[in-house]
């Protein structure tokens, strides 16, 4: 591919946008126009995933197209070495492009932290604020004025009318929202106030049939509003059932506002594309770091395997290369992500990256040999909501998991701990995962070959495995 014939690349990332929240996905909570449209006017993937569901490590895989045991970024807080990891903003910069990053890095600051590869940046503190945020721009400190969908698209507008016309571009506008504490831009505060957002139909699961870990989990609705997790004014004399509904409507309007505020934004971004005639060239791709729990299971937040946490978002438009409306059910991954765009981009992948491109996917066609499992792990044991550490393998209809880490006892005590535990669920029959079938005689056989799958899976992407148990 020749210089002049690369496509520029513009890839807004969101922070906790669930599918879920997507008209394009089959949302009954919320319009999405203009993300719907990237979808219309290209690709949507319905099975992608990220391999670890807690934002440093996610976002690690995005720009490294590789694992978080591979980069060591396993937790929030590791932070990444850029003298020792290529990312994709250094591989398109040497390759010719010029590059830009504006809003939520969160894998450091300072040294070989900051954003490297770019030509401009500037980025959150961690996760930032929604009014009037700090950044860091170019190593110094500012402070910008406004809602922060408004100033990260802004920016990233500036930086467009101000680029070369000569050379392509890669561009990241990574979002903060909808990131809690879900507050949304005051244009769009009396948005769904006259509405009842629907209650999912596991909000109230009992966490019967499941592993322990499900049952202690503390990422509950019902708790949101000892945590500070609901921006509104918490009301006095509710009973417990009605503490947990009101808190479920006030995180999901304000979720839905801010993600109305991204909505907008995109919005604006193709308009550009188109107004500078530049669209038919441009490879708009929108994703978010992982999935997100909109009340189900009772829960918000993210971090386990199940569905609503590691499915993420993928829409690709890219009109001289993409046909419309095309949609893929193949399992995809984050750490995809990178080969994509450097395929696109006409870019040698480095030793090392773990992923593949998604080209033949938006091409319509599927090659033999694409995967049919992934493999997820989550590190970070206990140190959020009670959630263990655990790894797991997901087929094209099963999902097993193994909580390898320390388990909690009945009664929520880290001094009582049980046995390491595996939940099995069939997608097909069992899509919001209420049933584990790891223990029943008739599955016996389907355990040991997905065993032995995932041992392969670690193998093969050299992940070491912990003791497991029966």
């Amino acid at each position: 591919m020749t210089r002049e014939c690369r496509p520029n690349v513009l890839l807004i990332m969101a922070d906790d946008h669930a599918p879920a929240a997507f008209s394009t996905y089959g949302s009954k909570l919320n319009s999405t126009p203009n993300l719907d449209r990237i979808a219309a006017e290209g690709l949507r993937l319905d099975r992608c995933f990220c391999t670890n569901a807690i934002c440093t490590p996610a976002r690690a895989s995005v720009h490294t197209g590789k694992y978080s045991h591979t980069t060591g970024i396993k937790t929030l807080n590791d932070v990444i070495d850029q003298s020792e990891e290529t990312t994709l903003g250094m591989l398109l910069h040497d390759a010719g492009y010029q590059t830009a990053f504006v809003g939520k890095w969160h894998l450091g600051h300072g040294g070989n932290s900051d954003p490297a590869g770019y030509d401009y940046w500037s980025v959150l503190p961690v996760q930032g604020r929604y009014y009037d945020p700090e950044m860091t721009e170019m190593g110094e400190p500012v402070v910008e004025r406004g809602y922060v969908t408004d100033v990260l698209t802004d920016k990233a507008l500036s930086w467009l009318e101000k680029r070369a016309m000569d050379r392509p571009f890669f561009l990241v506008c990574a979002h903060k929202a909808p990131h809690d504490l879900f507050q949304p831009h005051p244009k769009h505060r009396e948005l769904y106030a006259d509405e009842t957002i629907p209650e999912p139909a596991t909000f109230h699961d009992d966490y019967r049939n499941r592993a322990a870990a499900a049952g202690m989990a503390t990422e509950q609705v019902a708790l949101m509003h000892l945590k500070n997790h609901v921006p509104d004014p918490v009301p006095h004399g509710l009973s417990a059932e009605e503490q947990k509904a009101w808190n479920y409507q006030s995180y999901m309007r304000n979720y839905l506002r801010c993600v109305a505020s991204i909505d907008e934004n995109v919005g604006r971004l193709l308009k550009s594309l188109e107004e500078d005639q530049i669209a038919e060239d441009t490879i708009v791709i929108y994703s978010s770091d992982h999935g997100f729990f909109l009340g189900d299971h009772g829960w918000y937040d993210k971090r386990f395997m199940y569905e609503e946490s590691i499915r993420i978002p993928f829409l690709m438009r890219y009109p001289r290369g993409v046909q419309a409306g095309v949609t893929s059910e193949r399992i995809a991954l984050n750490v995809d992500f990178a080969p994509t765009i450097l395929d696109y981009a006409g870019v040698s992948e480095p030793e090392g990256m773990q992923g593949r491109s998604l080209r033949p996917l938006a091409e319509g066609r599927t090659p033999s040999d694409w995967r049919l499992s992934m493999y997820y792990r989550y590190w970070m044991h206990l140190a959020h909501f009670n959630i263990p550490a655990h790894y797991g393998i997901r087929t094209e209809r099963y999902k097993l998991i193994y909580y390898y880490g320390e388990a909690l006892g009945s009664a929520g005590a880290i001094d009582e701990p049980t046995e390491p535990e595996w939940e099995l669920f069939d997608l097909e029959v069992d899509p919001k995962e209420m049933r584990n079938i790891y223990h029943e005689p008739g599955n016996a056989g389907l355990v040991s070959e997905l065993k032995v799958e995932l041992e392969q899976l670690q193998s093969e992407l050299g992940d070491l495995p912990c003791d497991r148990g029966p």
